[in-house]
């Protein structure tokens, strides 16, 4: 074998590969956005039969010796593809440890458990979904070792989803927060609460649609290469830098939860739309990590779209499109509500301020499961433990509990630490763009673009090509540090409750 040969062998591999993924990935979206209850038992029947197709195709002997050629030569190839093969190599390694039945079996399980999980959710029956959940984590444990047989199965884990990350990391940074965030959250939690009644009046889902495609046009998300659709639990789906899309779940009482998703979602969908030309149809498109695509999606949810010169700059949309809950109502009074902190029970619903809590609460629950100290039929009353530790609030079910969210049913187990950092990451980015670009100005001239090409130079158009402790450097010009974002959060929250030092 030699270069050529065994480039062209893994080029045509990887097209039939994609061709299957971006089937998978459109029934998937289509089952949950679009398609009937009833259609459930057929689409998992058929993703079974693509994901055996897939794997059968991933794991060709002729793909792997010119995979493993190409790796083995990689000083011999220029520097787009010689990230390509290791990103593909590392992860089909991952794939190439776990026996064929064992890897069909989970892809079918997880198919099964997802649909499993939107009953129960619906149904507020954790019973249901607990045997799904336990295999889901047992496998997740076994697999991992599999891989690295003498690594923490949970570091291994993590390392998935933000490569160098451990449960040592995570332990420092989340005791870091919990340090700083508890003692905040309790002066704020006891200071003059802000008026935000306002926000849970009745907002009929047609009109908040209206507000979607309005906050879209803000971000200056190209609609000609994403569409919105609607979930149970929103999420971005990417099948190339032209065709990427974004959900959201609406709510008629609660104006907050379905405007700020579209914006998170929307930071997902700016990033994998952003990925260098050069980069399409190859491993190493879209984003880092999924901290740093978290990185994203926080920063304009939360640092850019809970913002006072954003918050003013869509005000008038928003009461011109509900007239009469907005009535004497100032884009002061809206800025402040849309930033009330309280604690509460739903992740994707709490404030900025709050929000690691949520997090720290997940990251601590599948941390001591793969560790074996649970059983899942535990974790619901772990979970209403640490939320009345933590937060203070009672846990009334678990469909506001334990089944709130969808990740673990789909196997994302090492997922939810991403966010928070994520947050912290954002902050950082945050200081460096405040350096460099007048955001209140940008913001106020009736869109995000200016900071949308600023996040695209420096971020978005490097896609995978660089782990993201490199990218994160090449961005910052420093290591990571907690404090920024410790800081922001103390400064906002600060001048909102008027807390005094």
């Amino acid at each position: 074998m030699d270069i050529t040969t065994a480039e062209k062998i893994y080029r045509d591999y990887r097209r039939r590969l994609r061709a299957y993924s971006h089937a998978m990935g459109v029934m998937v979206y289509d089952k949950v956005t679009a398609a009937p209850r009833g259609a459930e038992a057929r689409v998992s029947e058929s993703l079974d039969v693509l994901n055996e197709a897939s794997y059968k195709l991933e794991m060709s002997k002729e793909l792997s010796e010119a995979v493993d050629y190409l790796y083995d030569h990689r000083d011999m190839l220029d520097a787009k593809t010689r990230r390509e093969i290791e990103v593909y190599r590392r992860d089909a390694d991952y794939v190439r440890s776990i026996p064929e039945d064992e890897y069909i079996a989970y892809m079918s399980l997880t198919n099964e458990a997802s649909d499993v999980w939107r009953r129960a959710k619906e149904e507020n029956d954790f019973a249901s979904f607990s045997p799904y959940l336990q295999k889901i984590f047992d496998t997740n444990r076994k697999f991992a070792l599999y891989y690295k047989p003498d690594c923490d199965p949970y570091d291994t884990l993590l390392d998935f989803y933000e490569r160098g990350l451990t449960a040592e990391r995570c332990d420092a940074f989340f005791g870091r927060l919990k340090e700083e965030l508890i003692p905040l959250i309790a002066r704020v939690t006891s200071a003059e609460p802000i008026d935000d009644g306002f926000m849970h009046a009745h907002f009929p889902t047609e009109t908040q649609r209206k507000l979607s495609d309005y906050l879209m046009g803000v971000m200056a998300i190209d609609r000609g290469r994403c569409a919105i659709g609607e979930t149970e639990h929103p999420f971005t789906e990417n099948f190339g830098k032209n065709d990427v899309r974004i959900t959201t779940h609406y709510y008629e009482d609660d104006l907050t939860n379905s405007m700020y998703s579209v914006v998170h979602e929307g930071g997902h969908a700016l990033y994998e739309l952003g990925s260098g030309d050069e980069y399409e149809g190859t491993v190493i498109a879209g984003g880092a990590s999924m901290a740093m695509h978290e990185t994203i999606s926080r920063f304009y949810e939360n640092i850019i779209g809970r913002s006072e010169t954003f918050c003013r700059l869509i005000f008038p949309r928003v009461r011109e499109l509900f007239p009469n809950v907005f009535a004497g109502v100032t884009a002061e009074m809206f800025y402040r509500a849309c930033n009330v902190s309280a604690p509460s029970l739903i992740r994707t619903a709490a404030d900025e301020l709050t929000y690691p809590l949520h997090i720290i609460i997940r990251y601590e629950i599948e941390r001591d499961m793969i560790a074996g100290k649970y059983k899942a039929d535990d974790i619901p009353e772990v979970w209403r433990r640490k939320y009345k530790e933590y937060l203070g609030v009672d846990v009334p079910d678990d469909t506001r509990g334990v089944l709130q969210d969808s990740h673990w049913s789909g196997g994302s187990v090492g997922y939810f630490p991403t966010y928070s950092l994520g947050s912290a990451y954002g902050a950082q980015i945050y200081a460096v763009v405040r350096r460099e670009l007048d955001v209140d100005a940008a913001i106020a001239s009736g869109s995000t673009k200016a900071i949308n090409d600023w996040l695209g130079e420096h971020i978005f158009r490097h896609g995978a090509m660089y782990d993201p402790d490199t990218l994160f450097r090449m961005c910052t010009g420093e290591e990571f540090s907690p404090e920024y974002y410790i800081s922001y959060l103390k400064e906002k929250y600060g001048k909102l409750y008027g807390l005094k030092d």
